[in-house]
């Protein structure tokens, strides 16, 4: 008998101790879960600083747009925002520039963000580049220049999404309600946005073989805007309004973009395409538009993967948007005479009344 209770206790020891075993190992299995869970939660709790800066300034729809849509790509997240507008289409000096970047770059050093959301070119020129390698994340949007300009490609610590116009698509737009127009002038002003969205033009011009872009303006200041446009009147089918913020004038001040094109559509008869929503809004007849939503909403994907998620910025591609939106001026073609098409007005967004008419 007492064989007998002995080997029973044996084999419920053996038995404990299997068990043990294995309860033991399932807690080092499930440990490292437990703790990512924990450290998961921990990110959704907290509480994040985001300095937004702008290049330009709001309101704007451009501008508004593209935070708007960073805001919503992040909504649920405990987030604390600062906005910081660098006002470089009104005020467009290199003194200018250099002064507001500073303060930008103050704000940072002051505030210390989690993140920063920087829009637009200026602020890449003049903030961005300053923390290539830092140890706070910057992610940018609407950047039309190659990010090699800035420094940004395999740095560390920047991410963002490229602004590329829809040029072919802006232009055939433009054909469908003015199918006689064969050449088109392009006119520009001297900021950083312009030399990367002509060369990108420039190279997708094969693919419009029926047209031909005979000159490439860069305007400096109003009253050679005006003279330019006279003289394109006998020359050209259509402009290409792209630059037309910077234009002194003559008194140190940028007339305002929304000014030139009100003066445009009062004085030019000739039909004009670009490539932003709030152009067609101020006059310009036609665009397929980039969308500022969409690019802001790209961005704020990337910044909550970086936040939220863990995600190192260098893991996330450059890349553009693709999402294009038609939009014309019903006003413009009225005033030019141009009756279009049915199909068209269906498939676009229609603007009824000039801005300043509203």
């Amino acid at each position: 008998m007492t064989k007998k209770r002995s080997s029973n206790r044996l084999l419920r020891d053996g038995r404990f101790g299997i068990l043990f075993l294995a309860l033991f190992a399932l807690a080092s299995i499930m440990q490292p879960f437990s703790n990512r869970a924990w450290a998961q939660s921990k990110i959704h709790h907290k509480k994040w600083k985001i300095l937004h800066i702008m290049s330009y300034h709001s309101p704007w729809k451009w501008t508004d747009d593209q935070l708007n849509g960073f805001e919503s790509a992040l909504t649920g997240l405990d987030i604390e925002y600062k906005v910081f507008q660098m006002d470089t289409k009104r005020k467009s000096s290199e003194e200018w520039k250099q002064k507001v970047g500073k303060q930008a770059r103050d704000l940072i050093a002051a505030w210390k963000p989690d993140l920063v959301y920087t829009s637009d070119d200026n602020a890449q020129e003049y903030v961005t580049r300053y923390y290539l390698n830092s140890r706070i994340p910057f992610v940018f949007s609407g950047v039309n220049a190659d990010p090699h300009k800035y420094g940004f490609v395999g740095c560390s610590n920047i991410a963002g999404v490229l602004e590329q116009e829809h040029f072919v698509q802006s232009v055939r737009l433009l054909k469908e309600i003015v199918p006689g127009v064969k050449k088109i002038s392009v006119i520009l002003d001297d900021g950083p946005t312009w030399p990367g969205v002509v060369k990108r033009m420039k190279e997708k011009l094969p693919l419009l073989p029926d047209v031909q872009f005979t000159s490439w303006d860069v305007i400096r200041t109003f009253e050679q805007f005006k003279r330019r446009m006279t003289e394109l009147q006998t020359k050209v089918d259509a402009i290409a309004l792209l630059g037309i913020f910077t234009y002194n004038d003559g008194s140190g001040r940028n007339v305002p973009y929304t000014s030139v094109l009100k003066w445009t559509a009062e004085n030019s008869p000739l039909p004009d395409f670009s490539f932003w929503k709030d152009r067609v809004s101020y006059g310009t007849l036609c665009t397929v538009s980039v969308s500022g939503y969409e690019q802001g909403f790209a961005a704020g994907k990337i910044a909550r993967g970086i936040l939220a998620e863990g995600k190192k910025p260098s893991a996330f591609p450059m890349k553009p948007t693709v999402k294009g939106e038609p939009v014309v001026s019903l006003a413009r073609a009225n005033k030019l005479g141009i009756k279009i098409k049915t199909r068209i007005l269906l498939t676009a967004e229609v603007i009824e009344k000039f801005k300043w008419e509203e």
